[in-house]
């Protein structure tokens, strides 16, 4: 249970979070931090330059990156209140510390995935963890084939997978969203492989029981998306996988590659990819197609496919200068 706000913003700080999450937005890191400066207002009074870079220097002790988000934070909540309060003060965001260099995706070759999966389904299995192999194994194949978030991954049940339609059911997911997820035959083929291994171990299949289990109890627990994600990344660095900088890839890069390997199939087919973004959209989760466009980078091999269709719809309408003389 989080502290009760007292600060003479804390009106407006419930009103500004209670609106956030009506629209689907689950801010659990925002609460934290205007938690934070509800307490810290306590004893200054009302939020104005002063008592703002009182609150600021308060951060010092955190990374550049965090005390910028967290200052973003609190100016979104002073741009809420100047709706109501147009002379109350808002942070001027030039004054904030610069922001880090975004982190670039690492983007995972089809034989690296195989890599992965084959690795996952030869762990040894645990006395505590007899399902962790192939509980890893369809965690990969699933994150890959289907783009979703590892935090939907972890939320899933039996009952969200329909076998006759061969499908997943993503439930009240970011913003509210629920969206049904036609699944690929590798998709299928380790969800029914999962699914006999949990039979010859005894656990149950009832509905309302976790998707992913961790444990060997019978009424364990499922996944967590952290527990997911240390899984993998063991997995990362056993089989040797490791961005350009030497660095793991990040488990959401493997969200990245489903979208960037999903148009390159397009490419290669010679469907109209412009047409069907608004399906990755609804598919992935998106509110719209800018947020989908996030994720499709432009690898080597998607500007090569690109390059290869140019090549027959155009490349007869290219034609090379006469030149006269010799070499300009």
């Amino acid at each position: 249970m989080s502290s009760p706000l007292r600060s003479l913003l804390a009106f407006t700080i419930a009103q500004y979070l209670a609106l956030k999450q009506a629209l689907g937005r689950q801010y659990a890191v925002e609460r934290k931090v205007l938690q934070h400066l509800d307490a810290f207002l306590v004893p200054l009074g009302d939020l104005d330059a002063a008592t703002f870079g009182c609150w600021c220097h308060d951060q010092e002790h955190l990374r550049s990156g965090v005390r910028r988000k967290r200052m973003r934070i609190v100016r979104n909540l002073c741009l809420y209140r100047r709706r109501h309060e147009p002379a109350c003060f808002v942070p001027d965001p030039s004054q904030f510390p610069p922001p880090h260099q975004p982190i670039s995706p690492y983007i995972f070759a089809e034989a690296e995935i195989a890599t992965l999966v084959h690795a996952a389904g030869s762990l040894v299995p645990a006395p505590a963890a007899p399902l962790r192999p192939q509980a890893l194994r369809l965690a990969i194949a699933l994150l890959y084939t289907t783009g979703m978030r590892r935090s939907e991954l972890a939320r899933l049940r039996v009952g969200d997978y329909d076998p006759g339609e061969r499908t997943l059911l993503v439930r009240e997911s970011k913003f509210h969203k629920s969206r049904l997820l036609p699944l690929s035959q590798d998709g299928v083929r380790e969800i029914n492989g999962y699914f006999e291994a949990r039979r010859a171990h005894g656990r149950s299949l009832a509905v309302a029981e976790p998707l992913l289990l961790s444990n060997r109890r019978k009424n364990g627990s499922g996944c967590s998306g952290g527990g997911l994600a240390q899984g993998i990344r063991a997995l990362l660095q056993a089989v040797e996988i490791k961005t350009p900088a030497g660095a793991l890839p990040r488990v959401h890069d493997l969200r990245h590659t489903f979208a960037v390997h999903a148009l390159l199939r397009w490419y290669r087919s010679g469907v109209d990819v412009r047409a069907k973004l608004v399906f990755l959209a609804a598919y992935m989760g998106h509110v719209s197609i800018a947020s989908t466009e996030y994720y499709l980078h432009f690898v080597d091999e998607l500007a090569a496919a690109a390059s290869e269709r140019f090549v027959r719809h155009c490349g007869a309408l290219v034609t090379r200068a006469a030149t006269t003389g010799g070499p300009q």
